[in-house]
């Protein structure tokens, strides 16, 4: 018998999102999408390295985040880096505004994922790192690591 289709899952990561922001919060929210997008996206045809978003009139937009065209599209593709409106509470939005606006924070796409058959990003609201923060955060990474080998060495023996 046959594995039923995986409902749930990474579609792609921002893994510079991580190393140049403090990510200090978390949220989920839907993106609206065209049917072309859609199928690109689950074909894992997109970037995510570049894309932000933006509070505007009581909405989030999310910029530069490119969607490859369909392979198998015809005139009705999509564009592939045009703005994406996200899908979020009024309640959501007004909070995020004004921690935007007060304390100087960015909101940066962590990843997109599936959650029960829709595609969903999740934003981290961050406050970006200086180069002294990125060395340290490096450092204690790789003192992690070794101290993580050093206790499995000994365990070993």
């Amino acid at each position: 018998m046959s594995k039923p289709p995986q409902n749930e899952g990474v579609l792609a990561t921002n893994r510079k999102a991580r190393h140049n922001y403090q990510i200090l919060d978390t949220l989920e929210a839907g993106i609206v999408l065209g049917g072309t997008e859609v199928k690109s996206i689950r074909n894992r045809e997109m970037s995510i390295e570049e894309a932000f978003a933006v509070e505007n009139k009581g909405e989030i937009f999310l910029h530069n985040l490119h969607i490859r065209a369909y392979s198998h599209g015809n005139i009705h593709n999509h564009e592939p880096q045009r703005i994406r409106k996200l899908l979020l509470h009024k309640r959501e939005i007004r909070k995020i505004g004004s921690q935007i606006a007060q304390q100087g924070l960015t909101l940066v796409p962590l990843d997109i994922h599936l959650r029960r058959g829709k595609i969903k990003v999740q934003l981290g609201l961050a406050k970006g790192k200086n180069v002294s923060d990125k060395r340290e955060t490096l450092k204690k990474k790789d003192s992690d690591r070794d101290a993580r080998r050093a206790m499995a060495e000994a365990n070993r023996r």
